[in-house]
């Protein structure tokens, strides 16, 4: 699992799910050789699967921090470029399609259980912030699964795992140890959620 996965992993996990690292579904695609047409499958990545009594959560998890961002012609696939397809479970309905079929399979979810989510370290463009809008505004029109994709940045997971790193339970991750050196070396204030116990 990557650093920032780690960071969603734990976020995902105070919403009470069960998380599970990268899971391969198969997909099959139609490639076009010179000689001839023909079908390959080849495993599809999703990032981060989450799982409750209720809900199925398949995330996609993009940190692109020290680099220009994620940008909103490859989340949304207007975007000719080879990096549109780092969002294919989002843009692509062929693998969209067939990567929701094997999950409801795999897992017992019904369709309408299923919730897709891009998880976004940083955002192309932050200080206008152009894109980070249009890709909430693109992910809040594009249904996958039970309803819209759910976009959620880095500020929304910080908050989540800053609340469990305040907890006074010792829990051997390198997460929320890493919040809890980071307070204890006066680096960094962990505020006590007001329902959270001592």
């Amino acid at each position: 699992m990557e650093a920032f996965e780690s960071f969603v992993a734990i976020a995902l996990e105070s919403e009470g799910f069960v998380v599970s690292g990268a899971v391969k579904f198969p997909v099959t695609r139609q490639v076009r050789k010179p000689q001839r047409v023909e079908v390959q499958t080849h495993g599809f990545e999703v990032d981060l699967v989450a799982a409750n009594a209720e809900r199925l959560v398949l995330a996609s998890v993009k940190s692109f921090f020290g680099s220009r961002g994620v940008v909103a012609e490859h989340v949304t696939g207007a975007s000719a470029d080879a990096n549109a397809r780092l969002y294919a479970l989002l843009n692509d309905e062929d693998v969209r399609s067939q990567v929701l079929a094997r999950a409801c399979e795999r897992y017992g979810y019904r369709l309408e259980q299923v919730e897709a989510r891009l998880y976004v370290g940083r955002f192309a463009a932050p200080t206008k912030g152009v894109d980070e809008q249009r890709i909430r505004d693109w992910a809040a029109e594009t249904k996958i699964g039970g309803g819209p994709v759910k976009v959620i940045g880095s500020s929304e997971v910080v908050s989540n795992v800053r609340a469990v790193a305040a907890h006074k339970q010792y829990r051997d991750n390198a997460v929320l140890v890493t919040m809890k050196v980071l307070e204890a070396a006066g680096q960094l204030t962990v505020e006590l959620p007001d329902d959270s116990e001592q």
